[in-house]
């Protein structure tokens, strides 16, 4: 790849792209509501993620274009909340939709961030991109909505692809850090019942995955995810034996809800089982580095 453009490429996710791809990518442009910078071959370009104010140009001769933008959902799902988080992530995409039809040689591929959590809460089900139900509530109906944005305008020369992602665990960020600090502090045991399932990834799976996607030309829909959920029993127990901590104090659906409420998050993060497999992914011949949550621990932990 000679161009990538990653917009809201400065998080956590943004960084593991960037580790990822720089070795091999000749140019790498993040679009950033930050300062405008350049180290290396990455440059950082100012948008607002709402209008086009010149940055478009940048997606000219982009043989990638992946997009990030959207509030965090680590928040009270509060009115206010609720609205930023549903037209943070359309408005990001309605706004690249018109970019990508303004440019004269537009980007080849466009992966645009979904979510895992568009399926139903399923502890009975695997849910793949062909059979996978969709469910009814505010986290689901954004997603739809999400989606809906991306694919509604088409694209002639730009092809689409949304990437229902679960829970990415990195070194540096996401979920992983607070669970291991609450692990630490005795509280590493099952959240609710346990019985909820955790879809996950590892960071450089995940980034691989993407560069895999755009080397394959895979369209449509697919679930960006490891191929072994796991019940959140045991992924607490897989966690404490990496840690070498022989017990963790549960933490029940009450004490949950009272502690989301006192940090500002929603039980919904921990407690939605997001049973989703990526079948789309291996049909098409991906390799997992971490294939289990044990050798995602190691690396996350050790290495």
């Amino acid at each position: 790849m000679k161009k990538i453009v990653i917009a809201a490429g400065t998080g956590f996710l943004g960084q593991a792209l960037i580790r990822h791809f720089k070795q091999n990518a000749k140019e790498i442009v993040v679009l950033t509501r930050g300062k405008e910078k350049q180290e290396g071959n990455i440059s950082y370009v100012h948008w607002n993620a709402k209008s086009l104010t010149g940055w478009e140009a940048a997606l000219e001769n982009a043989d990638l274009l992946i997009n990030l933008a959207g509030k965090s959902v680590d928040c009270r799902y509060n009115e206010a909340n609720k609205r930023e988080i549903l037209l943070s992530r359309i408005n990001s995409t309605k706004i690249l939709n018109n970019a990508v039809l303004q440019c004269k040689k537009p980007p080849k591929h466009w992966l645009n961030s979904s979510t895992a959590t568009i399926y139903r809460h399923s502890e009975d089900k695997q849910m793949d991109e062909y059979t996978g139900e969709i469910g009814n509530d505010f986290s689901m109906n954004v997603a739809q909505s999400w989606e809906k944005a991306f694919f509604k305008t088409e694209t002639p020369n730009t092809k689409k692809t949304a990437l229902r992602t679960s829970i990415v665990l990195g070194k540096n960020g996401g979920a992983f850090l607070p669970l291991k600090n609450l692990t630490q502090m005795g509280f590493g045991g099952k959240q609710g019942n346990g019985k909820q399932f955790v879809s996950w990834i590892h960071e450089d799976d995940f980034a691989k995955a993407l560069g895999f996607v755009f080397e394959k030309e895979i369209t449509g829909v697919i679930n960006i995810v490891s191929p072994t959920p796991i019940q959140n029993k045991a992924f607490m127990k897989a966690l404490r034996k990496e840690l070498k901590i022989p017990f963790g104090t549960p933490v029940g659906k009450r004490l949950l809800e009272f502690g989301a409420k006192i940090i500002g998050t929603e039980t919904e993060l921990v407690l939605k089982s997001r049973n989703v497999i990526p079948k789309r992914l291996q049909e098409n011949g991906f390799t997992f580095k971490y294939q289990t949550i044990e050798s995602a621990f190691k690396n996350l932990l050790h290495d």
